[in-house]
């Protein structure tokens, strides 16, 4: 598997990454929820920006009509046009809240539903496609940009909206009052917003690379708190923790300058605020001397200006977080649309009933274009009997299990269960009629009968508690079960790391035994563990693979011993095949590993 430096990774998605169009309407299209009411949404923030328009209006007719009318000052009309005013500011101020609340409603649907779908597909990707990435890019994208996109849709989008309205409103109005002056705040701007246009790319690739350190950042800090003992045992913990400083100061230099780049942007755009402001006033102050403008249009335009700069403001202010939504919003798209290499069959062929073989037709394995794997390996296990993997490590074992498994597809050749292309089964199906139990027995935080509902899900709480016992009773594991603290009630911690490796295998073999499946893939583990729970792990073992076709990963030639067939891989490829007597008799590949197994046993 290549690997690729984190700087470079980065490089490479924001390449390929799509551009803003592409992400709105691919957004959109896979959270329908954001768009549900935009219509109304943005009829509601014209009506709270036209209403705010009207200020300057009124601050006209205060200074025109009111305080300098030419028969004095007119106090009745001053108080009326107040009042006015203030009715105009309330109502602007209901209606803006009534946009942020659908704004908020409308994000969080969305979002939960990005989420949803994110986190689909991430079970929906194969094995081999989620063991080239660590785990805790997966859940930086699944929680971590997701949450950068929620300031985004609630506040900053809304009040985006809003201010783009107003500005649009309000420049409408200063167009109608004075066409000279709105040329003159037109002409102070433009250089500006090219400026800041131009930077927003940079700004952009700058958070593209910080959220993806930060999601390397997640995947070793979540890495090092499962390799803790490791790490303790090594003494290397100091050398740990640089390494973790390191990257946080590298995403803190690079914080900086994405926050220095997104400030340098503000600050252009306040100082063409002032500008046109100041701008504003020479030229009217001048059209006013000349009997074009009244004081009181002028002092609206001016205040106009400001309605028309401030608004814009907040929205330059407000691009450098959009960077950083839109960045969180392209990685969550991406694992939504993350192709996925093993996939449900359109029109799903059932395996027949009753016991069914397996059959390995020319299967080939390659990883990423690389050396192959599995080379044109062939067999056929009979119904209910078993075969057992033998070789070296790297010899092809554990990637020809994980086929059998369907965790991902061959690079050609087929498997097959009772005569159907496991592409043509469905994953429902497929996984009731096949069950693995791997080397290491994973559990989930909660009670032993906690991690047997996987087994049996739609099992009611009463009847999986009998078929529990059932099952520990028939795999001759009752006795172990009683020593536990609260039996089937015993919670095994997180990842089960309140039991031991061997207890954890008993509960994995008795999960496998209450699914009741006719096809076994078992990983043989039993090196890590006492001699006593070794032996309770064979026998329940021999009893879970009575009547069912299972292929085995032997680790131990005890265990090809008492197999049906065995199977000798070498390098990717199936060197030998047959009964374990014959292939002893035959003096091959074989026989020489298990004359080693019997000498290494009695040293």
């Amino acid at each position: 598997m290549s690997t690729t430096a984190p700087g470079a990774a980065a490089a490479q998605d924001d390449e390929a990454r799509m551009g803003v169009r592409q992400t709105f309407s691919r957004g959109f299209a896979i959270s329908p929820e954001l768009r549900k009411g935009l219509g109304v949404t943005l009829l509601l923030a014209l009506v709270a920006a036209s209403a705010r328009a009207t200020i300057p209006y009124l601050t006209q007719r205060v200074t025109d009509d009111g305080l300098l009318a030419e028969a004095g000052v007119n106090v009745n009309l001053v108080h009326w046009l107040v009042a006015g005013g203030a009715v105009v500011v309330v109502i602007s101020m209901l209606v803006e809240w009534r946009v942020r609340r659908r704004m908020v409603i409308a994000a969080e649907a969305g979002l939960a539903t990005l989420r949803k779908r994110a986190f689909h597909n991430v079970h929906r990707l194969s094995v081999l496609t989620q063991n080239s990435e660590q785990r805790g890019r997966y859940v930086s994208r699944v929680t971590g940009d997701v949450d950068t996109m929620r300031d985004l849709m609630q506040w900053t989008g809304a009040g985006m909206v809003v201010a783009a309205m107003e500005s649009t409103v309000v420049f409408v109005v200063m167009a109608l009052y004075s066409w000279q002056l709105a040329l003159v705040v037109v002409g102070c701007y433009v250089p500006l917003l090219v400026v800041t246009l131009r930077i927003q790319p940079v700004i952009r690739r700058a958070f593209s690379d910080i959220r993806a350190r930060m999601a390397d950042l997640l995947g070793r800090t979540s890495e090092q708190l499962v390799g803790v003992a490791t790490i303790r045992s090594y003494g290397v913990q100091e050398r740990m923790r640089t390494k973790l400083r390191d990257e946080i100061d590298g995403i803190a230099q690079r914080e900086r300058r994405a926050s220095w780049l997104a400030s340098a942007s503000f600050s252009m755009t306040a100082f063409g605020q002032s500008f046109a402001t100041g701008a504003a006033l020479v030229v009217g102050t001048a059209l006013g001397v000349r009997g074009d403008l009244s004081v009181g249009t002028v002092a609206a335009f001016a205040l106009l200006v400001y309605m028309f700069s401030g608004p814009l403001m907040w929205i330059i202010e407000m691009l450098a977080e959009m960077q950083r939504a839109m960045v969180g919003w392209q990685r969550v798209i991406e694992l939504v649309d993350a192709p996925t290499t093993v996939a449900e069959p359109t029109t799903p062929t059932p395996i027949p009933d009753g016991e069914v073989d397996l059959t390995v037709d020319s299967v080939r394995l390659t990883y990423d274009d690389d050396e192959e794997v599995l080379k044109g390996i062939s067999l056929t296990v009979p119904a209910g009997k078993r075969l057992a993997l033998v070789g070296q490590t790297g010899s092809g074992k554990t990637s020809l299990a994980r086929l059998l498994s369907r965790f991902f597809d061959p690079t050609s050749g087929e498997i097959r269960v009772g005569g159907v292309d496991v592409r043509d089964v469905s994953f429902k199906q497929l996984r009731s009629r096949l069950a693995v139990v791997p080397q290491e027995g994973f559990l989930f935080e909660g009670s032993v009968l906690d991690n047997l509902l996987y087994a049996r899900p739609d099992t009611d709480p009463d009847g999986l508690r009998e078929a529990a016992r059932a099952a520990f009773v028939e795999l001759g594991l009752e006795p172990w079960l009683e020593t536990t603290a609260h039996g089937l009630d015993t919670q095994v911690g997180a990842r089960g790391e309140l039991l031991s490796a061997g207890e954890r295998q008993l509960i994995g073999i008795a999960r496998a035994y209450l699914r009741d499946p006719d096809v076994l893939i078992l990983d043989e583990a039993t090196s890590a563990v006492d001699p006593a729970t070794e032996l309770r792990i064979s026998r329940a073992l021999e009893l879970l693979m009575k009547g069912r076709t299972s292929v085995v990963i032997a680790h131990r030639l005890s265990t090809a011993e008492r197999a049906d067939i065995v199977a000798v891989m070498d390098s990717g490829e199936l060197v030998e095949l047959g009964p374990h007597d014959e292939l002893v008799a035959a003096d091959g590949p074989y026989a020489r590993l298990h004359r080693a197994w019997v000498a290494q046993t009695r040293d």
